[in-house]
């Protein structure tokens, strides 16, 4: 496992703990001693992750361990068929679309990919989806409105591909026909921040009915080190920035800029990828049970949008 400087402590429990197994004498005071050394961890785990500061939840939120959308449709969708290509130039693997079934119901989905070694990571772009990407989304869209099924969306990105090749193709008119097709859906959207959400990148697959954030997840408009560069003229103040654009999931609930919060297990998403993604399903079984009680979803959407912007005039 990857350990961050803040895990530093737990990791030294760790191996002391692994130490004292791999003696294996069946003494009482080894295993006292294992013991205490357990119990002690976990008021750590504990009280570390009960008093994280903003850049420490960014950089739980990067954690590459962190389950990615593919892991989340592996194991929530069934019968998962993916689509590709945006019918005008190629299939962006930033993306990952398709429809299945949730739990009996029939949905959409699409997410950001990252990917989970260098590799990996290289072929899905780390995340950052060129303007292929949001065709591709804006195709599933259609599909689901054409077919009335709901919308599940996943997003961890830090943001699109702000490269000249991807403006040369239309980043910003994409992104844009994304959102408009998002506010025309006639259907249920659920959005969940497993990850980062950053920029203009993650609203295009985030304008939704209802929006989610993983406990130790991020959403803001820029990335702290962008910020940073900014404003401070200084990307090594990304921790000053991360403080003053309140981009925590605890911060932007009480902003009315998210739904929910789901829960991650003690210690991070990372530490429990299975019970992670289960609390993420069973959160979205009851988001969708509650959205099919109202009758213009579409109507819905766009009110929660238009009165956020009226809130913040």
């Amino acid at each position: 496992m990857i350990i961050l400087d803040f895990e530093k402590p737990i990791f030294e429990l760790d191996s002391k703990i692994k130490e004292l197994k791999n003696l294996n004498t069946g003494d009482l005071s080894i295993i006292e001693d294992v013991k205490r050394l357990e119990n002690k961890r976990k008021k750590l785990l504990k009280r570390i992750y009960t008093e994280l500061t903003p850049w420490q939840k960014v950089m739980v939120a990067r954690h590459q361990e962190r389950p990615h959308t593919i892991d989340y449709i592996n194991a929530l969708i069934d019968d998962f068929i993916p689509l590709a290509g945006d019918r005008l130039f190629g299939n962006d693997l930033a993306i990952t679309v398709g429809i299945g079934k949730f739990r009996g119901i029939s949905v959409a989905v699409m997410g950001h990919e990252k990917g989970n070694d260098t590799e990996d990571r290289l072929k899905h772009n780390f995340g950052m989806p060129h303007p292929e990407g949001y065709r591709k989304a804006c195709r599933i869209i259609e599909m689901a409105n054409k077919f009335r099924l709901p919308i599940l969306t996943f997003i961890d990105t830090a943001g699109a591909y702000p490269g000249i090749s991807a403006e040369e193709r239309g980043q910003a008119e994409a992104i844009a026909r994304c959102i408009e097709k998002s506010l025309q859906f006639k259907n249920p959207i659920v959005a969940t921040i497993i990850g980062e959400g950053g920029s203009g990148g993650a609203v295009a697959l985030a304008v939704a009915n209802t929006i989610l954030m993983l406990e130790h997840s991020i959403y803001s408009v820029i990335s702290p080190e962008g910020c940073a560069s900014i404003l401070y003229r200084d990307p090594e103040r990304a921790p000053d920035a991360s403080d003053a654009l309140k981009l925590t999931a605890q911060d932007l609930i009480k902003f009315n800029m998210i739904d929910d919060i789901v829960e991650e297990p003690l210690g991070g998403a990372h530490r429990d990828p299975i019970l992670t993604i289960k609390s993420v399903g069973d959160k979205l079984k009851a988001v969708l049970l509650e959205l099919s009680n109202i009758s213009d979803l579409k109507s819905h959407r766009n009110e929660k949008f238009l009165n956020l912007c009226r809130n913040y005039q």
